[in-house]
């Protein structure tokens, strides 16, 4: 962002530990391409005071001396973290002209970003040529063929220069900034990009530079135009536009420093850890008695400290992830559904060949729990969750051919997703009916379910700088379902066992309604309703055996095909920028599905019978286990 005067002086890729933070995570993302100024710059030139090749980046130095000729290099800005936390490598989120790094035999990086850059030139950085001031090349597009990648996450920041450099001092020239930061992403949609994110213009006037200065109101002012103006433009461009509410996440900082493991006491807007250009903090700059750069906001009169970056990086990665958790609530619904039909075809199976005299009733009572484990995907976080169930029935046999039933159902489910362990609670209450056919040998069997859902707690949960952000809601939802069997037993009547192929058939709609999370800060979210409809054709065998005239096991293994199967999608915005939406893909459902059920069914009366059941549901990303106990009664 200011001129280079002002910068600390910063090295190379930061140590390998910290840009290649990589972890196993989603990343839905073929690239990760940043343009802009100081406050993304990383590394494109080469750190005078800093060990051999090293380069500067615009933030503190790791310290414990953090000085020049230390031997240290610069911490990580915000874009490096970033990247790592998707999984890009140092080189891939390295500066793109750097000199020290070419002469060092490095490949050039994908952050285009220059100390010292104005909207005009990170304009120019995307359309015609990059130049340093130690290196120049084509800029980004002439350079890919003026071609962007549709698959890449594109990152942009900018405008800040444009204050400091004098080139703004009215909302004319204000507004003229933001819509050439909006032109920038502009090209960039025009040429093929379609996920990009932009920072809003931090409030310089809370800055050392400015704050307390009688330009602080004014600059304050036409930060606040600038940012109107860029919104507004942002809105009319047809990408997914992911907002950084910067401004409001400062104001939060300080707010409450102790919340992000800042200082207290201090004056954090006033005040620097390095003093260029601004007034030292007394207890943790750099010439004091305990010097700490993670305690302060700002490192010099504009820049962030390691704690500032830290802080934009978890805030950026929160937004991305949200729709990695968030698409597996109609999942947590699909698994109650499964472990409801689950529980009456283990009922059923018990019941083959058994069934109530002709016009006498049934009924059924079971309860049983759940676990649920989701591997993380391209775009799918992991999770694991646990529930519990109590299911009620029963069936009336008409003739020696048929019988009807009802059942009906209430599961509590928990589920634990992302790394943070986000917290999200679903209460559901199903009712089924059902008509089950047997005669000579044929058997069938369908049933209707429909359901309310209720998630009264949904806590996403993210890292926030060295501490933990949350963001509460909740909502409803809804489902219905139908399912059908068909099968043939090969045993003869009255055999002790039994063995039938069989072919299925299942619908399911389940419909999250969209619930805005319960605050106003820069990490709470909206959502829109999500719709997840699930398509399966299957083939199985189920079997049973006779032990004793009294006790009796079962199984049955199917293996089913999904044919709804797409990358779900959600669409979100901030609730402090409701005209900036976008859709972000999520969880995808597997295309093939195998189950297997077991069970025991003993007969403690001619009237009354004790059943328990375990059911195996998995494909490559998803497993669900349930267990299940009940019993039966004639009447």
């Amino acid at each position: 962002m200011l001129r280079q005067k002002l910068a600390v002086p910063l090295a190379g890729c930061l140590l390998a530990m910290a840009c290649t933070e990589a972890i196993a995570a989603p990343n839905p993302y073929s690239n990760f391409i940043v343009f802009g100024d100081s406050l993304n710059d990383a590394g494109q030139f080469t750190d005078i005071g800093g060990p051999s090749g090293s380069t500067l980046r615009f933030t503190n130095r790791t310290g414990p001396l953090y000085r020049d000729g230390s031997g240290e290099v610069f911490s990580a800005n915000s874009t490096q973290l970033l990247g790592g936390q998707l999984g890009f490598s140092a080189d891939q989120t390295a500066a793109s002209t750097s000199a020290a790094r070419a002469g060092q035999g490095l490949p050039d990086g994908n952050n285009w970003a220059v100390g010292g850059y104005r909207t005009d030139q990170i304009l120019t950085s995307i359309t015609t040529a990059s130049a340093t001031g130690e290196r120049a090349r084509q800029g980004y597009l002439p350079s890919n063929g003026f071609r962007a990648d549709p698959n890449a996450l594109y990152y942009l920041s900018g405008g800040g220069n444009d204050f400091l450099q004098g080139r703004v001092q009215s909302a004319v020239q204000a507004n003229a900034a933001a819509d050439r930061l909006a032109n920038s992403v502009q090209v960039l949609q025009t040429a093929g990009a379609r996920y990009v994110m932009v920072w809003l213009l931090p409030d310089l006037g809370l800055t050392p530079a400015i704050n307390g200065t009688p330009l602080q109101a004014g600059t304050s002012q036409l930060s606040a135009a600038f940012n109107r103006q860029l919104v507004t433009r942002l809105a009319g461009i047809d990408a997914e536009i992911i907002p950084l509410n910067v401004p409001l996440l400062l104001q939060e900082t300080f707010a409450d420093p102790a919340r992000f493991g800042l200082a207290t006491g201090q004056n954090l807007i006033g005040t620097c850890f390095s003093g260029n250009g601004c007034v030292e903090n007394p207890l943790y700059g750099i010439n004091s008695a305990t010097p700490d750069p993670s305690k302060l906001v700002y490192n010099d009169a504009v820049h962030a400290t390691e704690s500032g970056q830290r802080l934009i990086a978890d805030y950026a990665y929160s937004l991305l992830a949200a729709p990695w958790e968030l698409t597996l609530l109609p999942e947590m619904a699909h698994a109650t559904l499964r472990a409801h039909q689950d529980e009456l075809r283990s009922q059923w199976q018990s019941d083959w060949e058994d069934w109530q005299a002709v016009g006498q009733w049934r009924a059924i009572v079971a309860g049983g729990g759940q676990h649920l484990d989701v591997d993380s995907q391209t775009s799918g976080a992991s999770a694991d969750g646990s529930g519990a169930n109590v299911n009620i029935g029963g069936s009336y046999r008409l003739n020696e051919a048929w019988r009807v039933g009802v059942a009906a159902g209430f599961y509590r489910q928990n589920l634990e997703a992302g790394s943070n362990d986000s917290d999200y609670k679903l209460n559901s209450y199903l009712a089924t009916a059902f008509a089950q056919f047997q005669h000579n040998r044929w058997w069938a069997d369908a049933a209707l379910t429909g359901g309310k859902l209720d998630y009264d707690n949904l806590k996403r949960k993210f890292d926030l700088g060295p501490g933990e952000g949350a963001e509460k809601g909740d909502t409803d939802g809804h489902l219905w379902a139908f399912s059908t069997r068909l099968g043939y037993d090969i045993a003869q009547p009255g055999s002790d066992w039994h063995l039938s192929p069989f072919i299925s058939a299942d619908y399911a709609k389940v419909e999250v309604d969209g619930y805005s999370e319960n605050s106003n800060r820069s990490t709470a979210l909206s959502f829109d309703d999500q719709k997840r409809d699930s398509k399966r054709l299957g083939a199985g065998l189920q079997g049973k055996y006779q032990i004793t005239p009294q006790t009796q096991v079962f199984g049955e293994y199917a293996h089913e095909r999904e044919y709804e199967d797409d990358t779900q999608k959600v669409n979100i915005a901030l609730n402090s920028l409701p005209s900036l939406d976008f859709r972000l893909d999520g969880y995808a459902p597997q295309s093939h599905l195998n189950r297997v059920s077991l069970g025991i069914s003993h007969k403690l009366t001619a009237d009354l019978a004790l059943r328990g059941g375990y059911t195996l549901r998995k494909d490559d990303d998803f497993t669900q286990q349930g267990i299940n106990v009940g019993v039966a009664l004639d009447f």
